[in-house]
């Protein structure tokens, strides 16, 4: 008797396969704003073995992977051109260790309030002022929920997880998941490798409830007579999260849009109060103190106001509601118009809790010149003289928006007047290229976007070593109020995430110099290079959009002439190019666009081959 053949098991293993994955999927259900969306592919998985299966498919590794909870914190801007999972790890189990304290594990697939009110029903003290809050297990680590004077933070024990690169399980003690207000280390380094699929809780035995630090929770002892039972105080709770907060299975909402800022406590001295003298604070620290978000956005005038189908909702500022036809260009809308309000009235950028989902990209050329710029100081040449805005180029750089982040490569000198020109207010992080004076001269004018501290910045170790030598002011131990603040993260060849997004670095060589480009989904820069090693060209391959230097047509030792750059556009075929670094030995920009539209007729699988310039959006 013979056994099925490899080839069958191959079949039946891809038939099953094929059915976890639907195309085409509407995930709608699945964020509480209710706003419409799809999912190019989606599956859902009840084990880690299932996980496993899922994670060593085709589906899985040639797409954009978005894992999601119970959506409470998510707004899908567009339709997600890749694979969206969701756990369906279900299960509590308690273990008892002693009298004073029991282990609750849940898995991360079940729904938040199940596994609160569950553990109020089992005589376990700790999280019942967390009651209420729409979700999942998995989803709250992450996060480090929190309400009414409680966090996750303070009852996790520890945090079992996937990890899709070695596609085995870990587990993280709550000491290392570096749990802060409404952040953890699966919203940063970890974010995109770790999938979290079971939640351990320590709790304590006792019907009594302990946290009612929280105003509200002071007076129900009062009004009880008595102290609060846990299952006293988690009504409580509902019903005054009922009184504040829509319920999201009757109107959607992502309850706090936004966090509450954190900022120094000299800025809000300074600069705070000096526009609102009455904006209340809390201390955390000497130096740092936490403002009301809700106040400053009802006090700027903003309750009740909408854009489209969205409101800022009356008994909760804090929250935007969809009316019922809400779209998340409403919510953008919206959210906008209250970060420029309280922003003009307080000084204060809010930022949202909220995760925008968006894998479109949009790029902004801030500057598309060389060191000099163009035109040339003293210069009396045709491209210097020309009064065709395209040929007005400041020193190259580019701002780029996808996945609701902002991304700033390189800060140029010219950085200050960029941002104004193009209504910069945000940037999450900065890439930086090399340590070119035309690169990063603009360090010091990134001081607006620190205000709540330290600015990411990715970039090389030696780029590293010379910005804080050239910027030692930055680096001191007592350092001078208002000066940037920033989080170096150094990175070599390999890719590395930044809150879920893949960023992969491509090696490329500035005469003798290596220096970086940057890929960020089907879109890369590529700026300064001269050549770009064979194994670097590998990452560049399959792009819709190619920004990359052409400096002149003479020759240069240290970067690309147009030809060259042509012959690299050649090689890659991207759907779209542009050539950026031009100098004023260029042709003007018209001259350089009719030749440039020539070339691309000669290049099979090209669609547009254009000179960028200052201003230029691209989206891809």
């Amino acid at each position: 008797m013979t056994g099925p053949s490899s080839s069958n098991i191959h079949n039946t293993f891809s038939h099953i396969m094929e059915s976890i994955f639907k195309k085409d999927y509407d995930l709608t259900p699945y964020t509480t704003f209710g706003s419409p969306a799809r999912a190019k592919l989606f599956a859902e998985y009840s084990s880690v073995k299932e996980l496993t299966k899922i994670s060593r498919t085709a589906e899985f590794t040639d797409n954009e992977i978005l894992h999601i909870g119970g959506g409470s914190n998510l707004l899908f801007v567009s339709d997600f051109d890749g694979l969206v999972l969701h756990s369906a790890i279900k299960g509590i189990t308690r273990y008892d260790r002693d009298p004073e304290t029991a282990y609750v594990i849940a898995g991360a697939g079940e729904r938040w309030t199940d596994l609160v009110d569950w553990c109020v029903a089992q005589g376990l003290a700790g999280l019942e002022n967390l009651a209420g809050i729409p979700g999942e297990v998995g989803a709250a680590p992450v996060q480090n929920v929190g309400a009414y004077g409680v966090e996750v933070k303070d009852t996790l024990h520890s945090v079992e997880c996937f990890d899709i690169e070695k596609r085995e399980t870990v587990t993280f003690m709550a000491s290392e998941c570096r749990l802060g207000y409404r952040d953890s280390i699966f919203k940063h380094g970890a974010k995109g490798r770790y999938y979290v699929v079971r939640v351990s809780f320590r709790l304590h035995p006792s019907t009594t409830a302990s946290n009612l630090s929280y105003g509200p929770l002071r007076e129900l002892h009062t009004r009880l007579g008595h102290t609060p039972t846990i299952e006293e105080v988690k009504k409580e709770v509902e019903r005054i999260r009922a009184d504040k907060l829509p319920d999201p299975e009757i109107i959607g909402s992502a309850g706090s849009f936004f966090k509450n800022p954190v900022v120094s406590r000299a800025y809000y001295e300074g600069e705070v109060l000096r526009r609102r003298p009455d904006t209340p604070c809390y201390e955390l620290s000497n130096d740092l103190v936490k403002l009301p978000a809700a106040w400053m956005i009802d006090h700027a005038g903003l309750k009740g106001v909408s854009e489209g189908g969205a409101r800022v909702w009356d008994m909760q500022p804090l929250v935007i509601v969809n009316s019922g036809s809400a779209t998340a260009s409403d919510v953008c809308r919206l959210a906008n118009k209250i970060e420029e309000t309280v922003n003009s009235k307080f000084g204060i950028r809010l930022h949202p809790e909220v995760n925008y989902i968006d894998t479109r990209i949009r790029v902004t050329v801030l500057g598309s010149g060389t060191s000099k710029g163009i035109p040339e100081i003293g210069c009396g040449c045709d491209v210097c003289r020309s009064t065709d805005r395209h040929d007005k180029r400041q020193r190259a750089s580019i701002y780029v928006e996808t996945h609701g982040l902002r991304l700033l490569i390189d800060a140029s000198p010219d950085f200050r007047k960029q941002a104004l020109e193009n209504n910069i207010t945000g940037i999450d992080a900065v890439l930086v290229t090399h340590n070119h004076a035309d690169h990063v001269g603009g360090f010091d004018d990134l001081r607006p976007f620190c205000i709540e501290g330290d600015l990411p910045v990715f970039l090389r170790e030696d780029v590293a070593a010379s910005l804080r030598k050239r910027y030692d002011y930055c680096f001191r131990e007592n350092l001078y109020p208002g000066v940037p603040r920033f989080d170096f993260q150094i990175i070599d060849d390999h890719p590395f995430l930044l809150r879920g997004l893949k960023i992969i670095p491509i090696s490329v060589n500035h005469g003798q110099l290596p220096i970086v480009g940057y890929r960020i989904g089907d879109f890369a820069y590529i700026t300064d290079a001269k050549t770009i090693p064979d194994s670097e060209m590998c990452k560049l391959e399959g792009l819709k959009v190619l920004i990359i230097n052409g400096l002149r047509d003479r020759e240069h030792f240290a970067h690309l002439t147009i030809d060259e750059a042509l012959c690299v556009i050649k090689r890659l075929r991207p759907q779209q190019a542009w050539l950026t670094h031009l100098c004023h030995e260029a042709p003007s920009h018209a001259r350089l666009s009719e030749r440039l539209e020539t070339a691309c007729t000669q290049i099979e699988g090209v669609t547009l081959i254009q000179p960028a310039y200052d201003g230029q959006i691209i989206e891809c």
